[in-house]
């Protein structure tokens, strides 16, 4: 199935969006500088719509299908390069080139052998014998979709996150299924996230999970990876997606790090809408221009957003572009950015910041193309399995698992493994995308009658432009 294929938008909007989409900024854009700890309180610019649109349902399936599958494209190819270069001395601080595709991998900095996933840089794939493993890029993703489906709400409450993280999510003080780890035991939480389970585990719910004074990890890349979905829930309705995601990404982020994830989210909503008769580039584009609308002028994320989108602009080289990032922000700490003084473990690998710039790096050079994204992400640094499964997914949303499968010229998997992460779900943890896929068309259901004032017929959904009140 060819991009554009998937939705079926009202014809009268399809110029109406692409104008909105590339143009809506000009009156975005004068927020004044904000302290850290107003940052994420301020509202931003919804896209205007003259009139409703119209989404099949089944095609969304499809799509949603995508989402999962082309995630895990780029998560488990990311992991291979995941922390293998961070900067500062000796081979750590030695980048990966566009060369090095498919050359030996290189240690991360916690190991001193490659990654035991593939001796080589180069995609891992799962075929159709076999079986997709979780990781935190999907997990999360998948304990908040099956408690939103499960309490039969589009919205979910600080204690129904709560309980579904305690749950699902192993206690790392007690034994668990993949042994210790330093002086507790494996449980494929880190930073922000670890620390927010620790204080579910006494009690306390979001968002004070995240609140700095709980958390000193609020400003790492955690949300990042957790929270994208919410923007597919509420097809072209970024205010409701938002609104969706406020409380799940307040779980582990606050300030710069919220932004940044709502960045991702206002992505995600806008995918839905993307007309048909623009390129996944273009599309692209715009859709990044309107969610740099919402970071607000004087933040890092923002600063970091202009300085990525004129390197590339400027026709200067990817690795060019990523080593300006590296010096720009963790040497010179431009814009505010200054997580190298606080003398964190790697220098702040896991933050947000500078994982968030180098994300921008494989959205704008890979221009649309799922493979070139997710070769550039991988090749990028930092935590390199999360933008490459943030831009999987984006991408194979917009593409559909039809899509994907031309882009590799192979048939995939379709079965997932949530119990390699986390426990506690039916069958062994066992699940396959389409059942995914149908359980995330039930929550849009909801959320377009519940949030939306929608409405959903067997086949379509039909969504207002917007809400009285807007964001």
């Amino acid at each position: 199935m060819r991009y554009g294929s998937h939705a079926t938008v009202v014809p009268s909007l399809r110029a109406c969006i692409f104008v909105v989409l590339s143009l809506c900024i000009s009156n975005c854009i004068s927020t004044p500088a904000q302290t850290k700890d107003t940052l994420t309180e301020q509202p931003s610019q919804v896209i205007s719509l003259a009139e409703p649109i119209t989404i099949d349902r089944e095609q969304y399936a499809d799509r949603l299908h995508g989402f999962w599958l082309g995630q895990s494209i780029g998560n488990w190819t990311g992991l291979v390069t995941e922390m293998d270069k961070i900067g500062g001395e000796g081979a750590p601080g030695e980048f990966y080139t566009r060369e090095d595709w498919r050359g030996p991998d290189q240690p991360a900095i916690w190991s001193d052998s490659p990654s035991d996933l593939s001796p080589s840089i180069d995609f891992v794939l799962r075929g159709p014998d076999e079986v997709w493993g979780a990781d935190d890029d999907t997990d999360i993703e998948y304990i908040y979709q099956t408690a939103l489906h499960a309490h039969q709400t589009s919205l979910l409450s600080p204690e129904q996150i709560r309980t579904a993280w305690i749950a699902h999510i192993y206690d790392e003080t007690q034994p668990t299924p993949y042994g210790p780890d330093e002086d507790r035991f494996q449980n494929f939480l880190w930073v922000s996230n670890q620390r927010a389970h620790e204080l579910m585990l006494a009690g306390m719910a979001p968002p004070e999970t995240s609140d700095p004074e709980n958390n000193p990890h609020w400003d790492m890349i955690d949300a990042q990876l957790t929270t994208e979905i919410f923007g597919l829930y509420a097809p072209g309705r970024r205010d409701i997606a938002l609104q969706m995601a406020h409380l799940p990404i307040r779980t582990s982020a606050r300030g710069e790090a919220a932004l940044a994830a709502e960045f991702y989210v206002i992505l995600h909503a806008l995918a839905p809408i993307a007309p048909d008769d623009q390129s996944l580039k273009q599309n692209l584009q715009s859709m990044a221009a309107v969610a740099r609308a919402h970071l607000p002028e004087g933040s890092y994320t923002a600063a970091m957003y202009d300085f990525v989108k004129a390197q590339y602009e400027s026709g200067t080289p990817w690795e060019t572009a990523r080593d300006r990032l590296y010096e720009r922000y963790q040497v010179q700490q431009a814009d505010g950015y200054d997580v190298s003084s606080r003398g964190l473990y790697c220098n702040g690998c896991f933050a947000s910041g500078i994982n968030f710039g180098s994300s921008l790096i494989s959205l704008f050079y890979g221009e649309g193309d799922i493979k070139e994204t997710i070769k550039i992400a991988a090749l990028c640094g930092w935590d390199s399995d999360n933008p490459a499964a943030t831009w999987g997914g984006l991408l194979g949303f917009m593409i559909g698992k039809d899509g994907i499968e031309a882009a590799f010229d192979q048939s995939f998997s379709t079965k997932f493994n949530i119990h390699r992460t986390r426990k506690g779900f039916p069958n062994d943890g066992l699940d396959d995308f389409d059942s995914m896929a149908r359980v995330g068309i039930e929550v849009t259901d909801r959320a377009v009658t519940e949030l939306m004032g929608g409405s959903v017929s067997e086949t379509a959904w039909i969504i207002p432009a917007s809400n009285s009140g807007e964001e």
